[in-house]
């Protein structure tokens, strides 16, 4: 009954809601920012590798680490596998315009993260979607369920995604026994999981830090392996690709399995441009001018869709196995990557699925834990704090042991509630963050290190920082 609904329910806000808010907000913010996408990505390259200005706080590359963390993850494997068997070859494409249109909500809502952070006592820096719909729109309750949504999408859906696409990795080895097996990786996962937590926010920098580039480079180069080998092919699933996306009898006879519906599921899933998650991450960096954090939160939509999803997507597709709504998930990446690479394959896939995962279980803990210090002020009390790090451990051995098409429409829906939540509301509020960019063009034009001030905006809204 429960996964009734929650399919009825994710279908619905996909097919009706989401699609045109999620497709019109990127529309209007790439008009108004006149393709910042485009125009400042190389500037993002450059404003990624620049050392932090505020000793307090994290650098613009942990903060992309951390929100990269969250991004890729099992979305960037199993998710596109889900995709391209429910939805064809045609979902890449539209996975593609989500993440291109995407990117500029993305710029928009880090942009406002980092003029409304607040001031910790230790001098760094927080913040996120609650903080500036309280500071401009004088709204604590609605900030209030926001948080309330991001913990309980994050380290509810996400996290039970992530957990269970690692257990499910192990459905194709001889020794996995059902309900056995699920059991023993969801114990075992929680355990390492609650000591990384228990470390706090900086550890959890720290470890996606490292942990991050490692595996996305590896996992590229053996993607790029595979498609290589596999050449001939490469022709005709570009062709795939674009005939898919645009088979119209196919979307519109069954829309809620198109490749439309799949790619912006999967492909929002994957990225979270507009969702509101990455802003928490954007307002903890030290940096001279919000819109630095702004275009580095952009390049993460990038690197997560245009880099990493599509090596998976290129990577299945040439593997020579067709896809088929039988092996949706983690058994069509591992048949794939077996048909390509033998055993290797399989393990291969095993050991890159954890990392992903894991680090996509770390960097959604911290954008809980941001939630959660919004909810009390940011003050939440030891105790407190512990019990809360304990429930997100017994998360994730509960999500281990759950159902394919459970796990996911959950996810799915909680991260459409948030984006119900996050859209309008940066839509309302991106005046601030167009002047910002502007402000920032026009320091760079004149050969300067751009230094925000919000006078220099006519900004009238209090805030921490920016003041001088």
């Amino acid at each position: 009954m429960f996964a009734n609904i929650i399919s009825t329910l994710s279908n619905w806000l996909y097919s009706y809601i989401l699609i045109i808010l999620l497709v019109g907000a990127g529309i209007y913010f790439t008009i108004r920012t006149r393709f910042v996408q485009f125009r400042l990505l190389r500037e993002a390259i450059r404003v990624v590798v620049e050392p932090k200005s505020d000793s307090k706080s994290i650098s613009s590359f942990q903060a992309l680490m951390v929100s990269t963390a969250s991004r890729v993850g099992t979305g960037n494997i199993a998710g596109i596998s889900t995709a391209l068997c429910i939805g064809g070859p045609g979902a890449m494409f539209w996975m593609w315009l989500i993440a291109l249109l995407g990117s500029a909500s993305a710029f928009i809502e880090s942009t406002l993260a980092q003029i409304y952070k607040r001031r910790a006592d230790d001098g760094s820096s927080y913040g996120g979607p609650a903080y500036y719909i309280q500071a401009v729109l004088k709204k604590r309750w609605l900030g209030i369920l926001f948080a309330g949504t991001l913990i309980v999408t994050y380290m509810g859906g996400f996290n039970m995604v992530a957990a269970f696409n690692i257990a499910d990795s192990f459905r194709t080895y001889s020794f996995y026994q059902e309900g056995i097996t699920p059991l023993i990786v969801g114990v075992i996962l929680a355990l390492i999981f609650a000591i990384c937590i228990f470390g706090g926010s900086k550890q959890i920098s720290k470890i996606t830090g490292v942990l991050v580039p490692v595996m996305g480079v590896f996992y590229i180069v053996v993607a790029l392996f595979i498609v290589i080998t596999h050449i001939n092919l490469l022709p005709g699933v570009i062709i795939s690709i674009v005939k898919g996306a645009f088979d119209f009898e196919a979307i519109f006879g069954g829309f809620a399995g198109s490749a439309i519906m799949q790619g912006i599921k999967r492909g929002l899933f994957s990225n979270e441009a507009g969702v509101g998650s990455a802003p928490n991450a954007a307002a903890s960096a030290g940096v001279s001018h919000p819109v630095k954090q702004g275009l580095v939160q952009m390049l993460s939509v990038y690197i997560d869709t245009i880099v990493i999803c599509t090596a998976t997507g290129f990577m299945l597709l040439c593997s020579g196995v067709a896809p088929g709504e039988d092996i949706a998930g983690m058994p069509y990446v591992q048949e794939a990557a077996r048909n390509s690479l033998g055993s290797f394959g399989t393990i291969f896939i095993t050991v890159a699925l954890f990392l992903f995962a894991f680090t996509t279980l770390i960097g959604n803990f911290y954008y809980a834990e941001m939630g959660l210090g919004y909810i009390c002020d940011h003050t939440p009390g030891k105790k407190l704090m512990n019990v809360f790090r304990v429930v997100a451990a017994l998360i994730v051995c509960v999500g281990a042991n759950m159902e394919f098409s459970v796990a996911w429409d959950t996810a799915d829906v909680l991260m459409g509630l948030m984006a119900l939540i996050n859209l309008p509301v940066i839509l309302i509020l991106a005046k601030p963050a167009i002047l910002c960019m502007q402000d920032y063009i026009k320091q760079k034009r004149a050969g300067k290190n751009p230094v925000f001030r919000k006078k220099d905006i006519g900004l009238k809204t209090k805030t921490d920082f920016w003041n001088d």
